[in-house]
């Protein structure tokens, strides 16, 4: 399919051009298959139960061959692929050889480079040793394990379908593989969770040892299970106080433990950082590809249809994308929100050179309150959140600051 068909005409009277944007080195490719949709989660999934596996369900080949075709229908800007990321969804519900089909297609349209980092999400009781060993043969090096809490009380209040005894399993069949790059996820804030049961999962995943940890916060999102149940800030959601407690508990423990706090929710070992989000986090381009994957091209960011048909549509209609490219206000400010994310910030001359030093002037002028109040580091050369309470109110930050500029 010609470029001009995948990147809309920009309508400015002096138009953006493709090379002032850094060409894409990434790809995410979102597999939406879920044995049951968890009670927080409002990804673009499809649940197939407890019985069906990738190879033997019609629906995910059916998928899978929708998938590659828009990898092949794309265009190529040009880079070899340094990241891959497969997200979902439960990816660990395909076996090796479907794994091995997406990263042909997309090593014949892009090249992967050798030493690309390959990144996969594994659940808990999805896989075995022999797919596990699947998966390293046809290039995944780095795992991603969904654990969310170690009692079994919260996660059945989640809706997960793993239990506590599962991820010891799990973890096992990791070492068994010698997989030296694993990352293990936590939620915060879960209904019924207390200080105690947070100690208690960051205590246990750091006697795990994985490379990386991630912890996210529970964010009650609109249309989900939770959100019919329970208000933000109501019992038995744990209380602002309670979740910033549990922040900083966790900055605590794990940098204690000799994890680095890179980013806002990520914890790794040093050489271990997830090289795919921080493509995200410095405003990198990406392809993405999937129900309901987002990509950033040229200036511009999409995201693909949220349902199987709708998707499977979008594709026999041509990959059409109507979006507007970034405005440099949109972008100044999405450079903001990513970068501050990072421990390391901002780096002042590189964001004078790009959006001018009037912004970046405007910027440090704006962020003197936060820094008196001991949240933000400035210095001649870098802007940062200092961690843990920058970090904990970022969003009181970055509110502040897209209501000055917007």
């Amino acid at each position: 399919m010609p470029l001009q068909n995948y990147l809309p005409e920009t309508r400015s009277p002096n138009p953006i051009l493709i090379n002032d944007f850094p060409l894409p080195k990434a790809a995410y490719i979102h597999i939406p298959f879920c044995r049951r949709r968890c009670y927080y989660c409002d990804f673009a999934i499809s649940v197939v139960g407890d019985k069906l596996r990738g190879e033997s369900s019609q629906t995910i080949t059916e998928y899978l061959q929708f998938l590659c075709q828009e990898i092949q229908q794309s265009p190529d800007l040009g880079k070899p692929l340094e990241t891959i990321f497969f997200g979902g969804g439960t990816p660990s519900l395909l076996d090796g050889s479907q794994l091995e089909l997406i990263l042909t297609n997309l090593e014949q349209k892009f090249g992967i480079n050798p030493s690309a980092e390959i990144s996969m999400e594994i659940d808990p009781a999805t896989f075995n040793l022999a797919q596990i060993q699947d998966y390293q043969r046809v290039g995944i090096n780095r795992f991603s394990l969904g654990v969310q809490s170690f009692q079994d009380h919260l996660l059945t209040l989640a809706g997960r379908s793993h239990r506590r005894e599962d991820i010891f399993h799990a973890v096992d069949l990791i070492h068994q593989a010698h997989i030296n790059n694993w990352s293990l996820d936590l939620i915060s804030g879960l209904p019924q969770q207390t200080l105690a049961d947070w100690q208690n999962s960051l205590e246990t995943a750091i006697d795990l040892a994985p490379n990386h940890i991630s912890s996210y916060d529970l964010i009650v999102e609109d249309g989900t299970p939770f959100a019919k149940q329970y208000q933000p800030g109501d019992q038995p959601l744990p209380d602002d106080r309670t979740t910033a407690d549990m922040y900083i508990l966790a900055q605590e423990t794990l940098t204690q433990a000799g994890y680095e706090h890179y980013e806002i929710s990520n914890y790794s070992q040093p050489g271990k950082q997830c090289r795919h989000n921080r493509v995200y986090w410095q405003g990198e381009s990406y392809y993405g590809f999937g129900m309901g994957a987002a990509s950033y091209l040229n200036g511009q960011r999409f995201t693909r249809p949220r349902t199987r048909s709708s998707y499977y549509q979008w594709l026999e209609d041509g990959c059409v994308i109507d979006t507007p490219i970034l405005t440099k206000d949109e972008l100044f400010l999405e450079t903001l929100m990513l970068s501050l994310r990072l421990q390391e910030g901002l780096n002042i001359q590189q964001l004078s050179a790009k959006f001018g030093t009037e912004l970046a002037t405007w910027t440090i002028e704006n962020l003197q309150p936060y820094q008196q109040r001991g949240w933000v580091e400035l210095t001649d050369q870098q802007i940062s959140l200092n961690d843990p309470q920058g970090f904990l109110f970022s969003n009181e930050i970055l509110s502040t600051l897209f209501s000055l500029k917007m």
